[in-house]
């Protein structure tokens, strides 16, 4: 098995873990990524998982860096995006070629960190936080010049808050990229209490939305690309579901309504406003930053900076979600199960990993998990779930600070397994499933 990571950045029954797995450990020694095994183990605190029944949880590989997003190849290997190059390497990738199921191999590439990962067909797609490269891949979907990438997109605007470019592509050539809002509101000055918005939102511009480029062309920047869609704060969890041939993305919701604390105090600004999974087509607005989605109201509520009380709802122009989930809890990651091996039921469902929110006092942290929406002929057909759970490590977050993983990406294994990545301590989770369980 191979693993290649690319570092930036409770339901129903608890099951015991298996003692046979891989540990894996990096370190780095001068240019080189070498790997450091250890007998296989499952993780210290198994006891702290909670998965439907079937399911088991094991630790592929630890201590990695900040992993974000992740990719396989079709023989089982994993590249993974770091948030920051750990010895001038952004890129990891991690393969087991003696085929005794440890890692005992790793090389590291890419002098970017980032976020955004993914591998279609004959290349390997990595973003930093203002531009998109393409890695040329052999038949084994290896690398062949990681010293040579070509660079799809440069000059996306980066201003340190949203800046991360998460990535996906669809069947036709086209490359999905992120650019998030360098705002919470558009407000005339930025997380300021009782600041008006800025009517007509400047940021719009060249930020908060999708971008459609080509996957094929080198040196694009915003005038060879197309606002695909619009009015939406940031999307760091997005992927095409094949089911649907359409663009599902997550975004984040904005913060601290209780800004204005005429209309929200501080519990209605920590369970406000939802986060959205949306479906997007060319030319969609979602929104942001004119209004705010009510997961209790079920209604596209007009923001307070832009004449809203909590009572007065937004222009029906902007599109619905079709999931709406708690506030705050920062999904980083998508994916659309097309795997065998997990039960009919999981089978082109959709599984978010939420980070974790910061933002939800004076009520306790939430997130820290791996959600499940069940879908049928491409769209939602069932409530969502919480499908593992546990990796904050303890019972109550009061502060991120105090959860041992946050979990970031998500990618389909190819034996159907799903693998979770963690950005705080750099582990790499599998998830697996036994049918013959009980």
């Amino acid at each position: 098995m191979t693993i290649v990571v690319y570092l930036n950045s409770t339901i129903n029954n608890s099951n015991t873990m298996n003692n046979n797995h891989t540990r894996l450990k990096i370190t780095t020694l001068g240019l080189a990524l070498i790997c450091s095994i250890t007998k296989a183990q499952t993780p210290k605190s198994a006891g702290q998982f909670k998965l439907p029944q079937g399911f088991s949880i094991s630790v592929a590989a630890d201590d990695v860096g900040r992993a974000r997003h992740i990719a396989t190849t079709k023989d089982g290997a994993i590249y993974i995006k770091l948030a920051r190059p750990i010895d001038g390497k952004g890129i990891i990738l991690l393969e087991d070629k003696d085929g005794d199921g440890k890692f005992n191999q790793s090389a590291g590439f890419g002098d970017f960190g980032g976020t955004g990962l993914y591998l279609k067909d004959d290349y390997l797609y990595a973003s930093s936080n203002s531009e998109v490269f393409r890695y040329k891949l052999d038949k084994n979907q290896r690398v062949i010049d990681p010293s040579k990438p070509d660079k799809i997109v440069t000059g996306l605007i980066n201003r340190r808050q949203h800046e991360t470019k998460s990535i996906t592509l669809d069947n036709n050539g086209n490359l999905y990229v992120n650019i998030g809002a360098y705002s919470n509101s558009c407000q005339e000055v930025d997380r300021k209490a009782g600041s008006p918005g800025r009517p007509d939102c400047p940021i719009l511009d060249s930020a908060g939305g999708i971008w459609r480029f080509k996957a094929d062309q080198l040196n694009q920047s915003y005038q060879n690309g197309v606002r695909y869609a619009t009015g939406l704060r940031n999307v760091v969890g997005l992927d095409w579901n094949q089911q649907d041939n359409a663009l599902y993305v997550m975004q984040h919701g904005r913060d601290q309504l209780d800004m204005f604390p005429q209309f929200f105090n501080s519990k209605q600004s920590a369970q406000l406003p939802a986060e959205c999974m949306y479906k997007l087509k060319e030319g969609d607005n979602a929104g942001w930053p004119y209004m705010y989605y009510d997961p209790f109201k079920k209604k596209k509520m007009l923001s307070p900076e832009y004449g809203g009380d909590g009572n007065k709802e937004a222009d029906k122009k902007f599109i619905d979600p079709v999931v709406a989930f708690p506030a705050h809890l920062a999904p980083n990651g998508l994916l659309f199960y097309t795997g065998g091996q997990f039960p009919e039921k999981y089978k082109n469902g959709a599984f978010i990993a939420f980070h974790g929110s910061w933002n939800r006092t004076p009520e306790p942290q939430e997130g820290y998990f791996v959600a499940f929406v069940p879908f049928a002929n491409g769209k939602p057909s069932g409530e969502w779930e919480i499908f593992a759970n546990g990796f904050s490590g303890v019972d109550v977050v009061n502060s991120p600070r105090q959860a041992e993983h946050r979990p970031c990406g998500l990618a389909l294994g190819n034996d159907g397994s799903l693998y979770v990545t963690d950005d705080t301590k750099g582990t790499i989770f599998k998830i697996t499933y036994n049918k013959n369980s009980k």
